[in-house]
């Protein structure tokens, strides 16, 4: 969910809707469901927020995948209606977020920078795993290129965590790890509010016609 997940315009539905496309996107949601569920456990164990917001982040890319294998049966119409219910999700999360980094900037508790970079790691390497598995699909509609985009930011993402990971090391302060969490919750509020935006003018079309 960081960075921009936005839309391009509508790609062939046979590319969106073939097997190969489908069984790509079930691999996807099962590597962001398991990785959610290792980084919620680290973000909790260690006291990383910004593992907590790369969890959440797993969390919605794998309801991501869930809702675009769940559009590939609908018309247009309702494509675009899945589009926009990703994007309220997103924009959620990121309000969850900030509250969360607000709550461990006033506790101020420092976050175990050892398994931030370890987990920040093996959550990178699942990223590029599944970037890679989509790249010939980023220029689809509107679900499959906010799937392409959410994936590819994402490893920004890991590679910020990492970097939060040394900066917890080196200072001794949870600012690094809070900052970090902050700017992914501002990036997915913003990337919520893109796709807000282009599912709602692909809904005026719709309606248009």
């Amino acid at each position: 969910m960081s960075a921009s997940c936005s839309h391009a315009p509508q790609a062939p539905a046979e590319s969106a809707n073939s097997p190969r496309y489908r069984r790509i996107l079930w691999i996807a949601l099962i590597v962001n469901a398991a990785i959610f569920a290792v980084e919620i456990g680290a973000g909790m164990a260690s006291g990383s927020v910004s593992l907590l917001a790369d969890a959440v982040d797993f969390l919605g890319d794998a309801v991501n995948y869930g809702l675009a294998l769940w559009a590939m049966s609908m018309v247009a119409i309702w494509g675009s209606r899945v589009a926009l219910l990703k994007g309220i999700t997103m924009l959620l999360f990121g309000i969850a977020l900030i509250a969360r980094t607000a709550w461990g900037a006033w506790t101020g508790a420092v976050p175990e920078a050892i398994t931030m970079g370890a987990i920040g790691l093996f959550a990178l390497a699942a990223n590029l795993f599944v970037a890679a598995l989509l790249y010939q699909y980023r220029e689809g509609n509107a679900n499959m290129r906010s799937v392409w985009l959410c994936t590819r930011n994402d490893a920004l993402s890991n590679i910020a965590v990492l970097l939060a990971g040394i900066g917890v090391w080196g200072s001794g302060s949870a600012w690094p790890d809070l900052a970090v969490a902050f700017i992914m919750a501002s990036l997915a509020m913003h990337s919520g509010i893109q796709v807000i935006r282009h599912a709602l003018a692909e809904l005026g079309t719709h309606h248009a016609h």
